[in-house]
């Protein structure tokens, strides 16, 4: 595993104490969740704002601690190794790159400042027909006076139902494809906004948005106006590395679960994990997870050595890695521990359902191993 500085050791410990206190138990992420049906608690949200974890990452103006991404990986990885429901924490690190960079004093304090004290921000940039090409966006924002209009669709934003805004990226001039977008900061509450959650075999943690006339003045204006591509682009080493640092915290956890399971678990006499097929296995997912964390962590390193520097090649193979190799344990997980790996009574089928859906979203296994092979003149 990678090594640590003793500030982030503390500071993973102090996570891992708090996880262990509050959601160690099945019972207690019952409570917090509705038996599963949600991913996100504002209560325990609440109390990690209060400790001054969700300002990790947020300068030291907006109120945070002025960490760097390696910080927010950790955060991320460790919050998920604990399975603690603040499934919006994901999205609000990616849009608070945005804001960061590109936003308004107003806007920083407005939607940092919010951060830091517990609010969700969620990102919507999907249509029905722009995934993974982005540059296919037709969401419409048309310019007037005092500000713009928009209209159009928005699909698949994860926890847009929670959050206070959306980054939201339309198109504002047609006849291009990369040219011709902005990007805007939308409150959830303007007339015109409608929001609609997509049932999906993990739960309730995506949604449509849909914008009926919808006005937004010139304030809301991220950045520069028909410059959200070099815009985007430049938040693609966070969005890539928080997601694996996800996957990573759920792989961990994933195996120490199979692991545990198959220690405890006797047939023929014996722990089926000293069987050669399962010892094997555990042995080669080992192997895996430390690969995928040392990678992250370089990865993460190397942004914070150099925040503007862009790193198309390592943040996907980072994001590729940690989230194919998180979904193989838990489908390995699921092998090992038989039927039981598929019960409710479980994680194991709820680490599935949540690692299956790793490898499409924030840019498809696909799309990582094309932009790697690009960087290779390929």
């Amino acid at each position: 595993m990678h090594v640590r500085t003793p500030e982030q050791a503390s500071f993973a410990g102090a996570i891992d104490d708090f996880c262990r206190a509050q959601t160690g138990t099945r019972a207690q992420r019952d409570a917090l969740t509705q038996h599963g049906a949600e991913f996100h608690n504002r209560v325990l949200y609440g109390q990690m704002a209060e400790l001054g974890w969700l300002g990790v990452g947020i300068s030291p103006e907006q109120g945070g601690s002025g960490g760097g991404l390696s910080e927010v990986c950790l955060f991320t990885e460790r919050t998920n190794y604990g399975l603690a429901p603040v499934g919006g924490y994901v999205t609000t690190a990616v849009a608070a790159g945005p804001y960061a960079k590109f936003g308004t004093p107003a806007q920083r304090e407005k939607v940092l400042g919010g951060i830091v004290r517990g609010r969700v921000e969620a990102i919507a940039i999907s249509e029905p027909g722009a995934g993974s090409d982005v540059a296919a966006i037709s969401c419409r924002a048309r310019r007037i006076s005092d500000g713009f209009i928009i209209n159009g669709q928005k699909t698949w934003c994860s926890n847009a139902h929670l959050a206070d805004h959306l980054l939201l990226i339309a198109r504002t001039q047609t006849g291009t494809r990369h040219e011709g977008l902005t990007m805007f900061c939308v409150p959830t509450n303007t007339p015109g906004v409608e929001i609609r959650g997509i049932p999906t075999l993990n739960g309730k943690d995506v949604n449509d948005v849909y914008f009926t006339d919808c006005f937004l003045p010139e304030s809301a204006v991220v950045g520069k106006v028909d410059q959200a591509w070099p815009q985007v682009m430049a938040g693609l080493n966070s969005e890539r590395l928080i997601l694996a640092a996800a996957m990573l915290g759920r792989g961990r956890r994933a195996f120490d679960d199979a692991l545990a399971y198959v220690k405890e678990r006797k047939q023929f006499g014996k722990s089926v994990g000293s069987f050669q097929a399962l010892k094997h296995r555990i042995a080669d997912l080992a192997t895996e997870l430390d690969c995928c964390e040392l990678l992250l962590y370089r990865v993460a390193a190397m942004a914070d050595e150099a925040p503007e520097r862009m790193l198309p090649r390592e943040a996907s193979m980072a994001k590729l890695k940690a989230t194919e190799t998180a979904k193989r344990v838990a489908l390995e997980g699921v092998q090992m521990m038989g039927g039981y790996g598929y019960a409710t009574e479980y994680d194991m089928e709820s680490h599935l359902r949540a690692t299956v859906i790793s490898t499409v979203y924030g840019g498809t296994s696909e799309i990582q191993r094309d932009i790697i092979g690009k960087t290779f003149g390929l």
